[in-house]
């Protein structure tokens, strides 16, 4: 093939007709046709459009066809990337969480013991309800009070003192008085009655009515001029809010341990003492506690809630039969059962309730989430905060290498369960109740702590209705837990801090059985009302 700077004979008339000067070179060589060559034109012809086509054509440069180009293939994109983490390296990020570095201002210099709580009060943060509000509009105004998950109860609209409060915890035991799940002391059977009458019948129900069945926790209140050193002493004993008051002793602000965790946590740069402490493994803190409660997978869930309202706590683990965590379920759950057409949950399995809570979170954040809410005893305390912050949670259950469950799951992967209709639930009736009596659908299960020896296994409980019960292996890193050995809360872990600053906090375990002695005036039954079952919850106490 000749290049066009070769060409020098002009062509002949037909050839000229039949030229395309703007034809690119590269789809002529394709077609195998030469390219051809424009007549030459003197100075004085340079206004023929002719000559400048002459010039472009002639000042490209030989370009290669399709065939040429795959003999010498460009350099891959992936010799270009950068290095994956290695499993060590994840390991040690998820073990070592970078904190915020960035310095605020408003705390530079200054010593977290000499901080007002005023300044870490939110605006507009404080949700009320009278006395005379309605259980109904009063569980709406708690679906709206989250961070705090609190509503305050005063005496009317224009008091700004707090006589009592309404949480989850209020809710839980609404819901069990509800559905005749509750055993109250013989007194209180003609209340529980009433309030399952009027609940069935759809009728308005004052908090004024149902302050008997609630917890009464202690109500602490704190000027917004106090420092943190008054609020943490008090955290670390136990108490889980603070209600943060003005001059004129109206409530303008709840403080929580979460919040001051998190602040400890966003600006610990600030603050040297608390900032090397987040280095230091949990088993060499030496923080936490092996008295824990737990609930088997494969209880039904109204046990779970009974559990947790008998023992005054905010949240249980869910473990398999090897006592691998499996799972969370928390008061703030239920927020689920508050439809008349999710009660048939109650008879579902712990396990399944846990399917439903990641379900729901997926729908609300748009994506599949699984929060991890345990720790190993070599996780560092920056890990612990993290997890806690990151999920929102008042504790973090402490796990060992996982253990073989002694009963493998026989059921499919996250299948739909078959509730029951509504119909089939028992009419929630009171009755009567005393210590010593068994608590509802299934007995504890005391289990040695670890490295006890046993030679007994708790058994699956049996099947009760046509429920398809999601196995533990099914959720998605339910393979990355161990074995449940300990617990650590955000009073542990505020108390520390107290502790390590020169402060006296109280011993958090006298607010603990004062907070379950509480919670029994309403319910009675415990985990020491028949152990005989082998089945239920699990009590790590021992």
């Amino acid at each position: 093939m000749e290049s066009s700077s070769e060409i020098t004979k002009s062509p002949s008339p037909g050839t000229l007709a039949n030229a395309n000067p703007g034809l690119p070179v590269s789809d002529t060589a394709l077609s195998g046709a030469s390219l051809p060559s424009p007549p030459e034109r003197s100075s004085s012809q340079g206004g023929n459009p002719l000559s400048k086509t002459t010039s472009n054509v002639s000042s490209h440069s030989h370009r290669q066809s399709f065939a040429e180009n795959q003999r010498h293939p460009p350099p891959s994109p992936r010799t270009q990337r950068h290095p994956s983490f290695t499993q060590q390296a994840i390991q040690d990020l998820m073990s070592h969480p970078p904190p915020n570095r960035h310095q605020n201002p408003r705390y530079v210099g200054r010593d977290w013991r000499d901080i007002a709580i005023g300044e870490l009060l939110q605006p507009d943060e404080v949700k009320w309800a009278e006395l005379d509000t309605s259980i109904q509009e009063a569980t709406k105004t708690l679906f709206q009070s989250s961070p705090n998950n609190v509503v305050l109860v005063r005496q009317n609209s224009s008091s700004k003192e707090a006589v009592s409060t309404f949480d989850h915890s209020d809710l839980n035991a609404y819901l069990l008085a509800v559905v005749g799940l509750a055993k109250p002391e013989e007194e209180q059977v003609a209340l529980y009655t009433d309030i399952s009458v009027k609940a069935q019948s759809q009728e308005e129900i004052p908090l004024r009515t149902l302050q008997p069945i609630f917890r009464h926790e202690e109500l602490v209140k704190l000027p917004a001029d106090s420092t943190l050193d008054k609020a943490i002493e008090v955290f670390g004993g136990g108490i889980h809010r603070v209600l943060v008051t003005n001059k004129d002793s109206e409530v303008v602000g709840i403080l929580s341990q979460l919040r001051l965790l998190e602040f400890f946590w966003y600006e610990a740069v600030n603050f040297p003492l608390i900032d090397r402490l987040y280095t230091i493994p949990l088993r060499d803190l030496q923080i936490g506690t092996q008295q824990i409660i737990a609930i088997n997978a494969d209880a039904p869930l109204a046990d779970a809630l009974f559990l947790m309202s008998s023992e005054g706590l905010t949240s249980v683990a869910v473990v398999d039969n090897g006592h691998n965590v499996v799972g969370n379920i928390s008061t703030v759950d239920v927020r689920l059962l508050t439809n008349a057409n999710s009660l048939p949950l109650l008879k579902a399995s712990c396990m399944h309730f846990v399917s439903v809570i990641l379900s729901e979170r997926g729908v609300e954040h748009g994506r599949d989430s699984f929060p991890v809410f345990y720790v190993n005893p070599y996780s560092t305390l920056a890990h612990t905060v993290a997890k806690l912050v990151a999920t929102q949670s008042h504790r973090m259950w402490v796990v060992e290498s996982a253990s073989p469950s002694p009963s493998a799951p026989a059921t499919p992967l996250l299948q739909a369960s078959s509730l029951p209709p509504l119909s089939t639930l028992s009419p929630p009736v009171a009755s009567p109740g005393r210590a010593g009596s068994p608590a509802p659908g299934s007995a504890a299960v005391v289990v040695p702590p670890p490295g006890a020896i046993t030679t007994s296994t708790p058994q699956s409980p049996p099947a009760q209705g046509p429920f398809t019960s999601v196995p533990a292996s099914a959720l998605p890193g339910a393979g990355l837990s161990g074995r449940l050995t300990g617990v650590v809360s955000l009073t542990d872990i505020l108390n520390l801090f107290a502790k390590t600053s020169g402060l006296r906090p109280l011993d958090p375990s006298e607010q603990r059985a004062r907070r379950r002695r509480s919670s029994s005036c309403s319910v009675r039954p415990t985990l020491d009302t028949g152990r005989d079952n082998g089945r239920g919850s699990i009590d790590f106490r021992r």
